[in-house]
């Protein structure tokens, strides 16, 4: 089979089957071979992998994935791609194509079936507008996980591996952070696409730590604070945290402990890093207990 790397070679299979893209599944066909070339570099695919694609579309980044990998599972939500890929990957007797919905399939069993349970490698051009269900569920899950290496809208790429201070910075930098070290690898314009998306798009490797960066009792309660810090990013702690409902914490509490630990009483959710957010957390906590204790 041709390399679909090539566009004239993606437009031949696009027309010979007289394929629409679907605007409901986000299809945009990477045709820039250095690209693909890059994604497959940053991946770290050696012969000892088995590797998840998501979204394979034609199966142009699953060929570069059949060559360099021991086995692929190709998982694509769209019945009229899977003849294509019928023929495209017919070549490669280590992939397997699922004609499934990849927020519903049962990842974990695929680990045990395919990697005895062994750490999985995750590739991906990503649909933008499911972009982050399919990176968290993936991180929040108990899926055994290497890395994923994802194609994803630049902006959302940004916020992935936003700092402390800087606009890009949010919950889902803080959330992504938590599980894996994120890594921009290459930011890639919309001409490497069939058809051009209207936005810029970056490749980022997610490497999933071995154990997470920081040590908290209540991971879940950590996370609400911080998506309650975030909701109305402009306020400060005391009120982003007092005007959460889920949160039982008083502008009191928040202050004193923010004081406590240092902090400016007049604090923002963008000043903290994740470090700091586990600890406030975690005094939090003890805040409210103490309290408790003391009214009964």
């Amino acid at each position: 089979m041709a390399n679909l790397g090539v566009p004239k070679n993606t437009i031949a299979v696009i027309q010979k089957y007289g394929f629409l893209f679907q605007k409901k599944y986000g299809q945009n066909f990477l045709i820039d071979s250095h690209v693909l070339e890059k994604i497959i570099a940053a991946a770290r695919i050696t012969k000892e992998d088995f590797v998840l694609e998501i979204g394979p579309g034609i199966g142009t980044m699953t060929q570069y994935l059949a060559e360099r990998a021991r086995a692929v599972t190709a998982v694509e939500i769209d019945k009229n791609l899977i003849p294509i890929l019928g023929e495209t990957l017919a070549e490669y007797d280590n992939v397997t194509v699922l004609n499934e919905d990849i927020l519903k399939i049962d990842i974990m069993e695929l680990a045990g079936r395919y990697n005895e349970g062994r750490p999985i490698k995750v590739v991906a051009n990503l649909p933008y507008y499911i972009t982050t269900p399919i990176i968290m569920g993936l991180l929040e899950s108990r899926v055994p996980l290497d890395s994923i290496t994802v194609m994803v809208q630049k902006e959302v790429a940004q916020r992935m591996q936003g700092k402390p201070g800087t606009e890009e910075y949010g919950a889902l930098s803080l959330a992504v952070q938590y599980y894996a070290e994120p890594e921009i690898v290459a930011n890639v314009p919309p001409n490497c696409f069939i058809p051009r998306p209207n936005v810029g798009s970056a490749v980022i490797r997610l490497t999933k730590h071995k154990e997470a960066p920081v040590r908290v009792a209540d991971a879940e309660l950590m996370f609400r604070i911080i998506r309650a810090s975030f909701n109305q990013r402009r306020k400060t702690l005391q009120n982003s945290i007092n005007n959460a409902p889920e949160l039982p914490f008083s502008k009191e509490q928040v202050a004193r402990t923010l004081e406590a630990m240092g902090l400016p009483p007049l604090a923002r959710g963008e000043a903290l890093s994740l470090e700091e957010f586990a600890g406030l957390s975690e005094r939090l906590c003890l805040e409210a207990t103490s309290e408790s204790v003391k009214g009964t």
